[in-house]
């Protein structure tokens, strides 16, 4: 893997060594007090066009259109709530998307199950283990946003998300982020529709770079990509770690997200 990832700078690999424990300890302090960190430059600039090289023609020729009109949430309805409360108040997302199972044994999924990785965000996050899913499409995602297309706000399944950036848009296609919006005992539906409404002076923008390693607390920190404008589209991979072994989308959920069971 070094010649792929920069380790040089960020020795994940030797978490037992005095540069990899700083890195632990500083991307850790980064998450209590911004909910998010990221690893500019992670990906070397040839793994980088390797990567990009493997799922573009896979993007262009066999990617799933997900259009969807919803809530922050993703829910059809929300329990104690009128379908006409302000936090549900409805947007349109848009995105192209290929699974882990169509790029099998390329770069991205050999780097999504590199043990040394999962041990980091482990020790990051202050989790005893984790591991990569068992689920073939929703394990790593690989998601285009072309010309008009966005991803709206919303909040996370899991804790945590990671994700690889491989390609920056002309323009917009930017990250926007409010962290720690909700808490498990406090879904904050005043704050949410202030969000929804643009009216939270806590909303940040984070400028990504092609090759950044980001990791934030998606299921509290509501989250969007602003539209992307001009001829190169935004590619991004999400890669998917649980607490447990062997996690599995319903096929529900499979079809909801990637339109197909399997």
């Amino acid at each position: 893997m070094e010649r792929f990832l920069d380790l040089d700078r960020f020795p994940i690999h030797d978490l037992a060594g005095p540069a990899g424990h700083a890195l632990v300890q500083t991307c850790r302090g980064e998450l209590e007090r911004r909910g998010l960190f990221n690893l500019d430059g992670f990906l070397r600039p040839a793994a980088l066009a390797h990567c990009i090289g493997e799922v573009a023609p896979v993007l262009a020729a066999e990617s799933y259109l997900h259009s969807q009109n919803h809530n922050i949430y993703f829910l059809p309805e929300v329990e104690g709530l009128a379908p006409d409360h302000p936090a549900l108040r409805r947007s349109e997302t848009s995105n192209g998307k290929i699974c882990g199972d169509q790029i099998p044994g390329s770069l991205l999924c050999r780097i999504y199950e590199w043990p040394p990785l999962v041990r980091f965000l482990a020790a990051v996050m202050g989790k005893e283990r984790l591991y990569v899913m068992a689920d073939p499409l929703a394990s790593v995602n690989v998601m285009t946003y072309r010309d008009g297309q966005a991803l709206n706000w919303h909040f996370d399944r899991s804790e945590f998300t990671t994700t690889l950036l491989l390609q920056e848009p002309e323009s917009g296609g930017a990250f926007q982020y409010r962290t720690d919006l909700r808490s498990e005992s406090d879904p904050n539906y005043a704050g949410v529709a202030r969000l929804l409404d643009g009216a939270d002076t806590e909303v940040e923008t984070l400028p990504l770079t092609a090759g950044t390693l980001n990791i934030f607390k998606g299921k509290n920190t509501a989250h969007r990509v602003t539209p992307v404008a001009g001829a190169r589209e935004r590619m991004i991979a999400v890669f998917s770690y649980y607490e447990r072994p062997d996690v599995l989308f319903s096929e529900a959920e499979r079809l909801r997200f990637y339109g197909r069971a399997s």
